[in-house]
This record gives C-alpha cells, sequence and structure tokens, in this order.
C-alpha cells in the first residue's frame, strides 16, 4: 500500500484504474477531471453560498422573518431555522445515497442541483414577516429543508465521483470538495462586505440581502450543464451494485460509519465556529460589521490555498499522520486563542485567531475526504460517505450557534464552554482513530 493511504484503500479500488474516458488523449484527460473539479464545486458554491449567507446575515434575517419584539429571541429563532434543515440531511443521504450507489454519481449530482436551485430560488423570493405575517418564516424553513435535503445526499455523490477519477491521486481530488467550500466563503464575504459597507440598513433590509441569492441562480445553470456533460466513473461501471445500499452498509459497515463520522466531527464543529464568528464578534465585542468579516476572508482565503496542497501531500505521505498532528495542534491551541480574543477583542486578535485555526483546520480536511471514502467499498461509497457526514452535521453544526449564542449572550465569562465542547469531540475523535489503528486498517 502506498504511504499515502489512510485506512487501506477499498476493496476493489487497489490497482490503479483506467481512464475514465477510454481511449483519449492525456491532455483532454486533464481538462476533463477539471472539469469534473468544477461541476462539483458548482454544487458546493450554491451549498455554501446559502449557508454562509444565513451565518453573515444572522441579524438581518431576525429583523425580516420573525417577530420584531424581541432581538435576541428572533436571533435564535433564525438560527433554529438554520439548525433545522440539518434533521432534513440524513433522509436526504439515505434517499440520494441509495440513488447514487444503484442508479450512478452523475445521476444523484443532477438531481442534488436540481434540489439546490429550487430552494435557493424560494429563498431569493420569500417574503418578509412585515407581508405575510409567521408565513414569512414558514417559507424560510421551507427552503432551507429543500437544501438540508439535497445537501444530505450531495455530499457522498460528489465526493465518491472526485476519488473515483485517480486512485492514486485521491487526496488531491478529494480535497476540492473542501476547497471549493472556502472559495465560496470567500465570495459569500464579499456580497456580504459589500451589502454593509455600500448599502444603508435600510437598503439592506428592504433589498440588499436578496442580491447574494440571486446571484447563486445565476450559477445553477452553469453547473446544471457542465454536470450533464460529465460521465460516470470508470471504478463505478465496473463494481457490482446492491440492491439496499442503507441497509448493507448499515449492517455491514456500520464502525466505518462512526468511524467516517468522528473525522469528520474533528474539523466541523471549529468550521461553524469560525462562520459565526462575525456574528459573535459584531454583537459581543462590539466590532463594525465592515471590518469583523475580514477574518472571514482570511481564513477562507487560507484555506482556498492550503487544502489541494495539503491532498496532495497527503498522495505522498502518511495522511493520518498529517490529520492527527493537526487535531492535536487544534486541541491545544483552541482555548488559548479564544481567550485571547476575549481579553484583547480587537480586529488583529480576530484575525490571529482565524489564520491559526483555518491553518489548522485546512490541513484536516485537506486528509479527510480520501481517508473516509478508502472506508467503503465503491459499491456502498456514496451512502457511507453520506449518511457519515449527514449524521455528523446534524449532531454538531445545528445547535452548536444556538448553544454558543445563549451561552454568549448569559454571560461573557463563560463563553470558552463553546470551545471546551469542540475539545471534547476532538478528543472522542482521536480515541476513535487510535483504536481503529490498533485494530489494522479499519475494515
Amino acid at each position: 500500500m502506498r504511504s499515502g493511504a489512510g485506512f487501506g484503500a477499498a476493496p476493489g479500488d487497489q490497482q490503479p484504474l483506467p481512464s475514465t474516458i477510454p481511449s483519449v488523449h492525456k491532455d483532454r484527460l486533464r481538462v476533463y477531471r477539471w472539469k469534473v473539479i468544477a461541476a462539483t464545486s458548482v454544487a458546493n458554491a450554491l451549498e455554501w453560498l446559502d449557508f454562509v449567507l444565513f451565518g453573515f446575515l444572522a441579524t438581518t434575517m431576525a429583523k425580516l422573518f420573525f417577530p420584531p419584539s424581541n432581538d435576541i429571541t428572533a436571533l435564535l429563532a433564525t438560527f433554529a431555522t438554520f439548525a433545522i434543515p440539518f434533521a432534513v440531511r440524513p433522509i436526504g443521504a439515505i434517499m440520494l445515497g441509495a440513488y447514487a450507489d444503484r442508479h450512478g454519481r452523475k445521476a444523484a449530482l443532477l438531481v442534488s442541483i436540481g434540489l439546490m436551485t429550487l430552494g435557493t430560488a424560494t429563498m431569493a423570493a420569500a417574503p418578509t414577516y412585515e407581508s405575510v405575517g409567521a408565513w414569512a418564516a414558514v417559507v424560510v424553513l421551507v427552503a432551507r429543508m429543500l437544501q438540508g435535503f439535497s445537501v444530505g445526499g450531495e455530499y457522498g455523490a460528489s465526493m465518491s465521483f472526485l476519488v473515483e477519477q485517480d486512485v492514486n491521486r485521491r487526496g488531491f481530488f478529494a480535497s476540492w470538495q473542501y476547497a471549493s467550500q472556502a472559495l465560496t466563503a470567500v465570495l459569500v464575504t464579499g456580497f456580504a462586505t459589500a451589502l454593509y459597507a455600500g448599502l444603508t440598513p435600510a437598503q439592506t433590509e428592504s433589498w440588499g440581502w436578496r442580491i447574494p441569492f440571486i446571484f447563486g441562480l445565476l450559477i445553477a445553470p452553469v453547473g446544471l450543464y457542465i454536470r450533464s456533460q460529465l460521465t460516470e466513473t470508470h471504478t463505478f461501471m465496473a463494481a457490482p451494485r446492491s440492491r439496499a445500499p442503507v441497509r448493507e452498509v448499515v449492517l455491514a459497515h456500520w464502525p466505518h460509519i462512526a468511524l467516517a463520522t468522528g473525522v469528520i466531527a474533528v474539523s466541523a464543529v471549529a468550521t461553524y465556529t469560525l462562520v459565526f464568528l462575525p456574528t459573535f464578534a459584531i454583537r459581543e465585542l462590539g466590532l463594525p460589521s465592515s471590518v469583523a468579516f475580514l477574518g472571514t476572508m482570511l481564513s477562507g482565503s487560507i484555506q482556498m490555498i492550503l487544502i489541494p496542497f495539503i491532498g496532495h501531500l497527503s498522495d505522498h505521505v502518511d495522511r493520518r499522520f498529517l490529520l492527527l498532528g493537526a487535531s492535536v495542534g487544534m486541541l491545544l491551541l483552541a482555548f488559548p486563542m479564544y481567550t485571547l480574543l476575549l481579553l484583547i477583542p480587537t480586529l488583529w486578535s480576530l484575525l490571529c485567531m482565524q489564520a491559526v485555526l483555518s491553518t489548522l483546520i485546512a490541513v484536516q480536511l485537506g486528509c479527510t475526504g480520501a481517508i473516509i471514502a478508502d472506508l467503503f467499498p465503491t459499491s456502498l461509497r456514496t451512502s457511507g460517505l453520506s449518511i457519515s457526514n449527514a449524521l455528523t452535521q446534524m449532531i454538531l453544526g445545528g445547535h452548536n450557534a444556538i448553544h454558543q449564542l445563549v451561552v454568549d449572550h448569559d454571560d461573557r465569562t463563560i463563553r470558552g464552554s463553546g470551545v471546551l465542547h469542540d475539545v471534547r469531540g476532538w478528543a472522542h475523535y482521536r480515541g476513535r482513530v487510535d483504536n481503529s489503528w490498533q485494530s489494522g486498517s479499519g475494515k
């Protein structure tokens, strides 16, 4: 086994595979694989455009879609709307994951981006509380649930499609799943910064908040076209098909689902914390909105550049040690960095925290995709990846913002509890990986 392999290649994937498009020139194959990266990145753009905007514009959304009687209650309701779709993700993971394992990754990717587009369109056209009362929150919730369902299956299908492009470069291809998210975070942060800096609060609340969602609708046709031009991977076409992939992966590979869930959890909580740092910095630390977003711009830029590099590196060195090294660094530095931000609530402390944590997260994400993809055989890979990711996001992602907001608002002195929660997750993950190493490759 090559040194870059994580827990061992999945059954049937050991040997280098022929081109996913037979009888084409090497240069054309390279162009095609970049098209694959672009196709998966477009859906990530739609997903994270909706996700990051909802975090950045949480205060504005609270005013627009919920009763304005109590600011904190409205903001909690907004974050609850953010959290509820995470409960829908496992449903999308089960249905779209099984569909991808039976009918192909391409077919599932087309369905998922179609549903994402519908959710984004609903969000862009959503009426406000002032127009339709409580129905405004219902419309937003429906849009968010559509996004949650589609994202539940999108992750596994796109990750499987990426890693099956080249067995010897799994780390590099899988890393683009996360690098494209970082790129989107940078673009969305630019949108949000422009809104706050270029528009008055009245203009932002009146019509400005819709602009980024409308921009997302312009991306969707491009993604649909690119995905329609893709070809199923040789790996998938050569693999046997399972009649009940979800049942089979749960019964036969539940230890791998647990392990993959732990691996994803390492960076998930920290990522969500970084996403909501602008809201925290504005409301509690008193930083101006147009300045606080620079921290997210910095973290997104670091991850966008570093994640593919780490993915490439993980194809040549043992990616397990890269992942564990970054996790230990996060464990040691998270609480001190958070404390520094509380003691010195300035732009530079925010940027310092964002830069250090983003670098460690980038190392984690550069290794994560290939490691968890190797845990599942080709015939069950999408179901296994989708379920593992959906469970992690449902358990950790949805409630994290609400938990931190409640703690932050009630008592400035105990804000560190959110980080301590993250530390418990990292410790739990490390125990899972150590146990897997002791038992072999995890298979």
